[in-house]
């Protein structure tokens, strides 16, 4: 049996305890509700962390391409960018911590040469995986900056013209936004 087949069989409490991982990541309170609160009107956060873990999952074990897997991560990793308490490196750690889950999980599978070299196979997709989030969370960071920039630049140039330190040129306007 490969490796794609013995993660596929226990896929289910792979993801469970992916998502367990992640939500350890926030306070205790947050963690508590999100582990609990199941409903995903009213924590969305955790459904769409739980959906994506399963799709993501689901995209390395059909060792899918890179615009798929930045695909099916993107909407986890916009929310880990939007939440401030997190560093780069902490929003997207929770990616590296699927080797240990599935080395435990398949721990007495892995004992012959074969097994091995298709664990390390797909634990350098993990690794790809990584990078695509990393690159995800950067860009989303980028444009919240620059958005922040742009609404303070908008801000003293209205409190300047308000002053009447700025003269009236109507071919002249500040910055509408970030393309």
């Amino acid at each position: 049996m490969r490796l794609e087949q013995r993660i596929t069989k226990h896929k289910r409490q792979i993801a469970n305890d992916w998502f367990a991982i992640l939500a350890g990541t926030y306070p205790p309170d947050t963690t508590r509700f999100l582990k609990t609160n199941k409903d995903t009107f009213t924590n969305p956060v955790g459904g769409t962390s739980r959906r994506t873990l399963e799709a993501v999952l689901d995209a390395l074990l059909e060792n899918a391409a890179p615009d798929h897997l930045a695909q099916q991560l993107d909407a986890l990793i916009r929310i880990r960018a939007v939440q401030t308490m997190f560093t780069p490196s902490q929003a997207t750690a929770f990616i590296l911590d699927l080797k240990k889950i599935i080395r435990d999980t398949l721990k007495s599978n892995l004992q012959d040469a074969d097994m091995q070299s298709q664990l390390l196979q797909f634990e350098a997709r993990i690794d790809r995986l990584l990078l695509i989030a990393f690159d995800i969370f950067v860009r989303c960071r980028e444009k919240i900056y620059a958005i922040k920039a742009t609404e303070e630049q908008s801000k003293i140039y209205r409190a300047f013209a308000r002053a009447g330190l700025v003269r009236a040129n109507p071919d002249i306007k500040p910055d509408a936004g970030v393309s």
